[in-house]
């Protein structure tokens, strides 16, 4: 992705939060430069992989594949500390993120305004490829079971919980505005923890065409 592409990803998810009156910690608005200053007080921030995250999962066309996240809390996989993980995203119209599950994950996907978000659900067969059996959910308080490859409509306010090994992908109605999305889970692990039905990178090389606005969560320099 271009540098500049992931600016302006990362200033409209900005831009949605102020809109819909959600406040994102302090390191959401350091600079580069605020960074070099930056101690080892704030490790967890490093460690945990909290903070901006902008993908177009390698396919290079962003509005139609990507999505903008903050990770604002987060636990180390396997370590002590917090043992659970709350992200927003920015899903724009139209824009999907790919089908996926999590092998060890749990996940409520909560719609926090905006438009209406389409989540598609399968389960995974033994060989990690779709199956056809019927896929068990909690959605909101409710339990209930639902043909293999149903769309659900989240409308701001609704969740559904994902459980490990239930595919999943996600768009905003193209025809709609875009959706601030919530995650809460337990602790997440992008390098290790996502399994793509068609494999595909999680991280963008970014290409420089122009200055970072804000370093993404794999790029922090160590500690001052």
């Amino acid at each position: 992705m271009k540098r500049s592409e992931i600016n302006a990803a990362i200033r409209a998810l900005l831009a949605a939060a102020a809109e819909h009156g959600f406040h994102l910690p302090p390191f959401a608005h350091w600079t580069p430069e605020d960074w070099k200053q930056r101690g080892a007080e704030y490790d967890e921030v490093r460690t945990a992989g909290l903070g901006w995250d902008v993908t177009d999962f390698g396919k290079g066309e962003f509005a139609r594949f990507g999505l903008t996240l903050f990770t604002i809390r987060n636990g180390v996989p396997g370590g002590a500390g917090k043992s659970y993980c709350e992200k927003l995203m920015l899903v724009r119209p139209g824009q999907m993120t790919p089908m996926h599950f999590h092998w060890q994950k749990t996940e409520d996907i909560i719609n926090r305004g905006g438009g209406r978000l389409i989540c598609e659900v399968h389960m995974a067969n033994e060989r990690d490829g779709l199956s056809a059996r019927s896929v068990p959910l909690s959605m909101d308080g409710r339990a209930l079971e639902v043909p293999a490859g149903t769309t659900l409509a989240l409308d701001p306010g609704q969740s559904v919980t994902l459980t490990p090994r239930l595919y999943h992908a996600f768009w905003a109605e193209p025809d709609g505005e875009g959706v601030l999305l919530g995650e809460v889970s337990t602790v997440n692990d992008d390098r290790h923890d996502n399994r793509f039905l068609e494999p595909l990178p999680r991280y963008p090389h970014a290409v420089e065409d122009e200055p970072p606005f804000r370093l993404l969560c794999h790029e922090y320099p160590p500690a001052a």
